[in-house]
């Protein structure tokens, strides 16, 4: 690791030699594996590494950022002296004047630790570990055929070191590890198609406590079961039960990304699209009274897990809708200042030469009251979508579509026979006006989260309870 406190300063104090009103500097260095099996084979190992210092100034009101991969005295004076070009030459471009207001300055350091270290484990014990899987899978006694298997292995280091002219210093160190997998399963000529990924920040003790294996062979004799025994889903307007899956997807696509606030003020519009939402929103009511959304980081082991963002502003819930009505926004220290509130630590960057923007961590429908079966005892008509398939959502994050994959008929009260291919077509705003009860059992799923140009792909949790929805349109696939 480098010098970090000698190097920052002399990044901080040039940067304010120039006329700087604010410098930030980022040191960011990645460690990254993974092993991808398919069909059996190994088809790839893979590990990169990357290190350097990304550097923000603020001056004038003119926003920059510049960063190197060169951590020496004069590779580091020369992205200073670039910014600062940058930024006087860009001063009168901005429109709006950017003006961080003081936040509270850190002096912090922490670890999650690996119980069981990516490094302590043998390669070949790795790939035998994802191959025993493929085994057993392929072993097993279906009907339905799997001829496309993929599996893989990741482990991720992030060490980060931020100093700013505020006084703040944050050191962390967080690994992070996790399985993915896709089984796709065809019968008689239909297909049906899992993909899911579980994992969370610590080591191997990730994939160990959650029994990979038993999900992986559970998903394997659903797609099994519905394509044997699943009937056409019934179409028309019922009620509906989802689960924790749906749920999540469900608050991670139609909440989450639509309050991520550079979204709303259209800087993503051409990466990741719009909002239906706008700043003057906050305090409007926008779902039935059961709505609860929020986006919490400091969740230990969680996918999305940090104490302090990546500009140094110490992590909290983030309550976005409570009882049905907008809370809060998610914020970077750019977007607060357009807005004129306060970052509520929502600053994320992918690597040293990516700035922080605004992201999601871990993003969930809170939980309510209800056990599965009371949700579902008091339906006389319905579905029960417990995973999905596919789903899609415009770019304004206001319309949507999900298919299930795991599904069931309801009918009074009880779980029937699988359904095949039960679709959700709904707007934002019914779909949430239409939510009714919250079951008790809080469930989270890892996500690998997309968003800017370029892109910056991030680790995040998305999940929720079981929930019910009154009188919703079902369609076919």
């Amino acid at each position: 690791m480098i010098d970090a406190e000698d190097h920052s300063r002399l990044v901080i104090d040039r940067a304010l030699e120039s006329d700087a009103d604010f410098v930030e500097f980022r040191y960011h260095k990645r460690i990254q594996e993974n092993i991808v099996l398919r069909n059996g084979i190994v088809e790839g190992v893979n590990s990169n590494i990357s290190e350097g210092v990304g550097i923000r100034i603020l001056l004038d009101g003119a926003l920059v950022f510049t960063s190197t991969n060169i951590l020496t005295e004069k590779g580091l004076t020369e992205a200073v002296d670039r910014a600062i070009k940058m930024a006087k030459a860009s001063k009168k471009l901005f429109i709006n004047s950017i003006n961080f207001s003081e936040y509270e300055s850190f002096e912090v350091e922490y670890i999650v630790a690996e119980q069981n270290k990516w490094y302590n484990r043998d390669l070949s014990d790795k790939i035998s570990f994802l191959k025993g899987i493929d085994k057993n899978l392929v072993n097993g006694e279906y009907k339905v055929k799997f001829p496309a298997r993929v599996f893989s292995l990741n482990w991720l280091l992030e060490e980060k070191i931020i100093y700013n002219s505020e006084g703040t210093f944050i050191k962390s160190q967080i690994p992070r590890t996790w399985l993915f997998y896709l089984l796709s399963g065809i019968n008689k000529g239909e297909l049906a198609q899992k993909f899911n990924t579980v994992g969370g920040a610590g080591g191997l003790e990730n994939i160990e406590n959650l029994h990979f294996e038993d999900e992986v062979l559970d998903t394997a004799k659903s797609i099994d079961y519905l394509l044997n025994k699943g009937i056409s889903s019934p179409t028309g307007k019922m009620d509906i039960v989802v689960g924790n899956e749906v749920a999540g997807i469900i608050a991670h696509e139609s909440v989450g990304h639509p309050f991520e606030a550079d979204m709303i003020l259209g800087r993503e519009a051409a990466q990741a699209g719009e909002s239906y939402m706008e700043p003057e929103k906050i305090g409007e009511q926008i779902g039935s009274s059961e709505v609860y959304v929020s986006d919490d980081p400091t969740i230990p082991g969680s996918g999305g897990y940090y104490l302090y963002d990546d500009e140094g502003v110490k992590a909290r819930k983030r309550e976005l809708i409570v009882e049905g009505v907008i809370n809060e926004f998610l914020h970077n220290k750019e977007t607060a200042s357009h807005l004129g509130v306060e970052s509520n630590g929502a600053a994320r960057a992918l690597s040293y030469d990516r700035e922080p923007i605004v992201r999601m961590a871990n993003t969930f429908f809170e939980p309510g009251d209800y056990t599965l079966d009371e949700l579902i005892e008091d339906i006389e008509h319905g579905i029960y979508i417990k995973t999905f398939m596919e789903w899609n959502i415009d770019d304004t994050r206001l319309n949507q579509r999900y298919t299930g994959l795991e599904a069931y008929l309801i009918e009074k009260g009880s779980i029937k026979r699988p359904v095949k291919n039960p679709v959700i077509e709904i707007s934002t705003y019914d779909f949430l006006a239409k939510l009714d009860a919250r079951g008790r059992d809080l469930k989270f799923y890892w996500g690998t989260c997309g968003k800017g140009d370029p892109t910056q792909p991030m680790p995040v949790w998305l999940g929720g309870p079981h929930l019910r929805f009154r009188n919703i349109n079902i369609r076919r696939r």
